[in-house]
């Protein structure tokens, strides 16, 4: 038996391209909630239940952008959200989506309209 386990490894690693992990949905941010709150005028019972996903923006080290759902909408649509792009091929689940900047606290989100379903 040859064990060359380590060779095996290493071609994946180099053959991979970095890929940055994105963070599992967490309860809503603190800036984001408010923002909801009292910028929109909703329910704070209702929003400080919702989840969000977050990303990295391009532009910023200090700024995400940021979706927001209900995950238990997603779980009766028998949807699995592991992170921000799992909402890519759901944009009915997306409730809000916007950016937030974690340094000045500013706060850009819109309410999404779900799209009209054709018969």
């Amino acid at each position: 038996m040859k064990w060359k386990f380590w060779e095996s490894k290493t071609e994946t690693r180099e053959s991979s391209p970095e890929v940055p992990k994105l963070p599992k949905p967490k309860d809503i941010l603190e800036p984001v909630g408010r923002y909801l709150v009292v910028g929109l005028g909703k329910n704070p019972d209702w929003v400080w239940n919702l989840k969000a996903v977050v990303r990295p923006r391009p532009d910023g080290q200090d700024s995400y952008e940021v979706r927001v759902f209900n995950m238990s909408t997603a779980a009766q649509a028998n949807v699995p959200i592991k992170d921000y792009t799992s909402l890519d091929g759901h944009p009915e689940l997306i409730l809000y989506e916007g950016w937030y900047d974690k340094k000045s606290l500013k706060v850009e989100i819109k309410e999404i309209q779900p799209m009209p379903r054709v018969a």
